[in-house]
């Protein structure tokens, strides 16, 4: 998991490539999405706005086709991250839904307002608490700029 304390930080550091250019045409956008509702820029990037309290899941989630972004417009979060190979994992990856889901025990962060957070798919993660949460979810294809199987 990558930590970055601020957008600009995001932008300073990953402003090269297709992908991230991408993940700031997501973010520039916020004023014209919804809540909840999926939207999607070519075949590599989909996102949406999550707003409200968050659900306490007892499994930690993991990726392979796509890796997530999380940017954190206003409120906090504790996230459970750790590494796949360290977990049990409990619910088989299913490339449908491109997730997995594995027991265990990790290490915790306190994300807030401003944080933009790269979920790596070597890594699992859970939410426990949160408040007041509004953020963008990015999720980017680990592929450049198309999905290999079209």
């Amino acid at each position: 998991m990558i930590i970055l304390n601020t957008l600009e930080d995001f932008k300073r550091i990953y402003h090269a490539g297709k992908k991230w250019q991408r993940c700031m045409e997501a973010i520039n956008n916020l004023k014209n999405i919804e809540p909840d509702v999926f939207y999607s820029i070519g075949d590599s990037l989909v996102y949406r706005l999550a707003e409200g309290a968050t659900e306490n899941t007892e499994l930690f989630e993991g990726h392979r086709r796509y890796f997530d972004v999380h940017y954190y417009l206003s409120g906090e979060q504790q996230v459970e991250i750790a590494a796949k190979n360290t977990l049990t994992p409990e619910i088989a990856y299913r490339d449908e839904s491109d997730r997995e889901f594995l027991r265990g025990q990790g290490v915790e962060h306190l994300l807030k307002a401003g944080n933009v957070v790269i979920f790596e798919n070597h890594e699992a993660y859970r939410f426990s608490t949160g408040e007041g949460v509004r953020k963008v979810i990015l999720k980017v294809t680990v592929e450049e700029t198309y999905f290999l199987n079209k």
